[in-house]
């Protein structure tokens, strides 16, 4: 079984809705609700002053595109590509691209279930990157950005540098 990945899909201006319903009932249909886990329409409270009055209404953050957390096989990719309003997946070609794991977390898509518990003061060693295998202390943590600022040895004084928390593995 593959691994489900986010993928972006165009839809025409004003559909997204109607595509995410129509792919719902397409998942229920065909029982593909272990290969299609989530149909998302990104959208954000907004206050609008009009005549005077404030309302809050929702916005679409991406117009025009739907989100789908899937496995990617020829059967999914049949199901999304030929549902009414759907021009297309985001990639070159024909060839659907995944979302990258930055991509999702500048989105605020979390990619699971996945805790992280650092302390400052912790010591760590840097597991991929430009400074692989270097050791280095914890000043900050931040947990929305999910970055962590070490403190590494650079030509003999303590150098603050920025890391993603799955760059890291903590030394215990």
């Amino acid at each position: 079984m593959a691994e489900a990945k986010w993928y972006v899909v165009h839809t025409y201006s004003g559909y997204e809705n109607k595509v995410k319903a129509n792919i719902e009932r397409t998942i229920e249909n065909r029982g593909l609700q272990e290969q299609i886990l989530e149909v998302s329409v990104p959208v954000q409270d907004v206050i609008e002053v009009r005549n005077g009055e404030k309302k809050k209404v929702q916005k679409k953050l991406f117009p025009g595109y739907v989100l789908i957390n899937m496995e990617m096989n020829d059967d999914t990719w049949y199901v999304v590509r030929n549902t009414r309003g759907v021009t297309g997946f985001v990639g070159p070609g024909s060839k659907p691209v995944p979302l990258t794991e930055t991509e999702m977390r500048t989105m605020g898509i979390s990619s699971g279930d996945i805790s992280y518990d650092f302390a400052e003061g912790e010591v760590v060693t840097v597991i991929s990157g430009a400074w692989l295998d270097t050791q280095g202390v914890i000043k900050s943590v931040n947990y929305g950005k999910q970055t962590l600022t070490i403190n590494v040895d650079m030509f003999g004084r303590e150098t603050p540098v920025e890391i993603g928390f799955n760059e890291v593995r903590v030394e215990r």
